[in-house]
């Protein structure tokens, strides 16, 4: 009996041993995503398919541009350029009710989970991160000898923005518009083909 266990006990040692060199050989392939990120992957790739679906041939969509300017660092989600101007549009996934407001910093969310449970915690306001992002990418920009005007909106995928705010896309009626009804700065092809090259 005590042989019978003692092998049972080695054999799961040796199943664990090889399921841990398996993972970590795999470069974290498996490794753990939090719900919160995996949640604003999900979401980006949703509002990637709703902005590609407004886009015309005048139109170049980047996603995850990476910029500094100032010692001040950010990743930005979407940076569309076309003969009217460049624009970015920050995503985000947040599920629950929100609350607050334009100008603070961080919001409330409260949200029930499948389960049942409740729970309150508290997200960036997206509408402070864009104007954040507009800053950053036009002291970038400028660095590199152009100037252009950049606007910047919040996509909240589940439409639970608790503002009304110029800042704030609600739908694809929305995001057509703030990239092709807006403000027309009539960059010429050269400086949009400029501008694609040194954020690509």
């Amino acid at each position: 009996m005590e042989y019978d266990i003692l092998v049972l006990a080695l054999a799961i040692l040796v199943l664990f041993i090889l399921f841990v060199s398996l993972i970590t050989s795999r470069k974290g392939r498996f490794k753990y995503e939090p719900e919160e990120k995996r949640a604003g992957r999900h979401g980006e790739q949703i509002a990637k398919r709703v902005i590609e679906g407004v886009l015309n041939e005048k139109d170049t969509l980047l996603t995850n541009v990476s910029v500094s300017f100032n010692g001040k660092e950010t990743e930005i989600d979407n940076v569309i350029v076309n003969n009217r101007g460049v624009f970015i549009i920050e995503v985000k996934n947040y599920n629950g009710v929100l609350t607050g407001s334009e100008d603070e910093f961080r919001w409330t969310k409260d949200k029930f989970t499948p389960a049942g449970n409740y729970y309150r915690t508290t997200v960036k306001n997206p509408i402070k991160q864009v104007k954040r992002q507009v800053y950053i990418l036009s002291g970038f920009l400028r660095d590199q000898g152009i100037k252009v005007w950049i606007e910047g909106f919040a996509f909240l995928v589940n439409g639970n923005s608790p503002v009304k705010s110029k800042f704030v896309l609600k739908s694809h009626q929305d995001i057509n518009d703030a990239i092709h009804c807006g403000k027309n700065n009539n960059l010429t092809k050269a400086l949009k083909d400029r501008i694609v090259e040194i954020l690509s």
